[in-house]
């Protein structure tokens, strides 16, 4: 018994693991756990190890000794990249690999802002908190997919590279797929009846449990339709002594104007957040709501510093559905935007449980019903017609 609940709560554990570090890799942002490509973070981190990444909304902001998880501009083409911060400037924060004899921004990459850096490695006592050779088996599984993608796709037509949304559509179509199979099978295959008993009650699910599944799947959509679609935004502007009619050329100390537009394609309002992340930027309105499927305009200033160059200006953009005034949901923001997420969950979780007790009580479900040996298939039609 012990052995096989042992077994059970390893397998949870490996599972969610997979699944952070997959969500993380669709997202571009670590979700709880990371893991380092190269070699440039040794003797710290091994190529493969894998780390604990809180996220940057947690962490605050960053301080020299840090490792961080940020959106390099240069590096490595851009993308993810896990260094150290081993100092700062009024531009941003100066970067390094642990086994690199020089900083990032003595190569191509420019001053890291605060709104580049996605999550912070966890450490403790200085020292980091690594998991080793779990990167090393993700990175085997994605060899593996992308092996038997390269070999379906001809077969099947497919020009499109082998890309985080494309693996998402692919795991949609497979358990469409599975769903299909299933159902297709319940209808043509055999349909022995078992004749053994049991003491055990099938079919029935506790009411709490149910219900807890209902809600952790309602509450990651909600927090996805709050988390995904927001994020910081770039723009770069050139202080010249030679400006033009651009907004984004100005002289030094100039300030230039541009339009953002702000879309909800979603089915409630939201309130929308605008924050800046670097100087020499802001946004009017701070905040405004957008209504169901329509969209607004914002519009973004940007100043370029007294000294001549090109620089870049930072922008947040947060998002929170609007099922609570919004005033309430900015101020909880400018607590921290955590508290606004877990505030309109905490109205999901409310709102969902009410229902749910005023439809079917607190009793056990139970699915099973007489003439139990009906195919699914009869069954769902069955139900259908009750509601025409």
């Amino acid at each position: 018994m012990t052995s096989s609940l042992l077994t059970r709560s390893l397998t949870v554990v490996v599972a969610i693991a997979v699944l952070l570090l997959v969500l993380g890799q669709l997202l571009g942002q670590p979700i709880l756990l990371g893991y380092v490509a190269t070699g440039s973070m040794e003797p710290t981190m091994d190529a493969g190890d894998g780390f604990v990444a809180i996220p940057s909304a947690l962490t605050g902001s960053p301080s020299e000794g840090d490792i961080v998880v940020f959106n390099a501009r240069e590096l490595h083409g851009g993308g993810l990249t896990t260094h150290r911060i081993v100092g700062e400037t009024d531009d941003g924060y100066i970067t390094r690999g642990d086994a690199n004899p020089f900083t990032d921004q003595d190569g191509s990459e420019p001053p890291v802002s605060e709104g580049q850096i996605v999550a912070v490695a966890w450490q403790v006592n200085g020292e980091a908190v690594t998991i080793p050779h779990l990167g090393t088996g993700i990175q085997g599984v994605h060899s593996a997919m992308e092996s038997g993608y390269s070999l379906v796709a001809p077969i099947l037509g497919i020009t499109a590279a082998f890309e985080g949304d494309n693996v998402g559509g692919m795991l949609v179509a497979f358990g469409v797929a599975l769903l299909g199979f299933g159902l297709l099978l319940d209808q043509v295959g055999p349909h022995a009846r078992d004749a053994s008993r049991s003491t055990s009650r099938q079919n029935v699910y506790a009411f709490w449990t149910t219900l807890g599944l209902i809600l952790f799947i309602l509450v990651a959509l909600a927090t996805a339709a709050m988390v995904i679609p927001s994020g910081t935004y770039e723009y770069g502007v050139v202080s010249t002594e030679s400006p033009t009619d651009d907004p984004q050329v100005l002289a030094p100390g100039e300030t230039g104007e541009l339009t953002r537009s702000i879309d909800n394609a979603g089915y409630l309002p939201i309130v929308v957040v605008h924050e800046a992340e670097s100087r020499g930027i802001a946004a009017d309105p701070a905040w405004q709501t957008v209504g169901i499927r329509e969209s607004t305009e914002t519009t973004v200033s940007v100043t370029a510093p007294e000294s001549t160059g090109e620089y870049t200006r930072n922008i947040g953009e947060h998002r929170y559905l609007a099922i609570l005034p919004p005033s309430l949901l900015v101020w909880l923001h400018g607590l921290h935007p955590l508290l606004a997420i877990a505030a309109v969950d905490l109205v999901v979780v409310g709102v969902v449980v009410g229902v749910v007790l005023a439809a079917f009580g607190k009793g056990d479900f139970r699915l099973r019903r007489s003439g139990g040996h009906v195919s699914l298939s009869t069954r769902l039609r069955r139900k259908l017609r009750r509601w025409r």
